[in-house]
């Protein structure tokens, strides 16, 4: 019986990612047509609206990996004033380690990369996995590139603008976090270095 007390409790406390993000194969639910996910962060919450027809594969990845907690508690670990916000990279190394190579193919370009608007980075084509950036201005200079905005943000901008953007450009370009460091060593690597970066706190569904 005390063995048996013991597993359920085990089973209350285990985190999200491990029974849902540990398999992305299994997370392709389709995202409804619209939806709206609430970004709660350490300087305030924000908004995103959502629109699959506007680039349906990266609505679809984006809905999964909010349902499942994925962007709980991790850092926006690049902030360049002027330009854009870039975060998506999971607290966890063993959780990254899991979809570095969870690949989805692109989208046609619908929307612009218009000040608000969120789109999948790239490592090239069909490259997209979990990290995700927000425009700070135009930046309509990277439609041409295959950049695809799956939705915008709608209520808060002016809490994504307050994102510390101290540390600047990442390394080795800048002095700001390693990208491979992040992914193997996970918020312990930004929390050593990068404390004054700003996090999600949780990223839900907007009922």
């Amino acid at each position: 019986m005390i063995r048996l007390v013991a597993l359920l409790l085990a089973l209350a406390v285990t985190p999200a990612w491990s029974q849902g993000l540990s398999n992305p194969a299994a997370l392709k639910e389709q995202a409804p047509a619209a939806y709206k996910v609430k970004i709660d962060t350490s300087k305030g919450p924000f908004v995103v609206e959502v629109h699959r027809d506007w680039a349906p594969l990266g609505a679809d990845r984006f809905y999964n990996l909010v349902k499942n907690g994925f962007y709980d508690n991790a850092r926006f670990f690049r902030v360049i004033s002027g330009f854009m916000v870039q975060f998506g990279i999971n607290a966890d190394p063993n959780v990254s380690a899991q979809w570095r190579a969870a690949r989805i193919n692109d989208d046609p370009v619908r929307q612009s990369n218009a000040r608000g608007m969120i789109t999948f980075a790239t490592a090239g084509p069909n490259t997209r996995t979990t990290q995700v950036f927000i425009n700070y201005r135009n930046n309509a200079g990277l439609d041409g590139q295959g950049f695809a905005p799956f939705g915008q943000v709608v209520s808060g901008m002016n809490v994504v603008d307050a994102l510390f953007s101290g540390y600047g450009e990442g390394a080795p370009q800048g002095a700001g976090p390693e990208q491979g460091r992040v992914q193997s060593e996970g918020n312990a690597y930004l929390m050593k270095e990068f404390p004054k970066l700003d996090y999600i706190k949780t990223a839900t569904i907007a009922q």
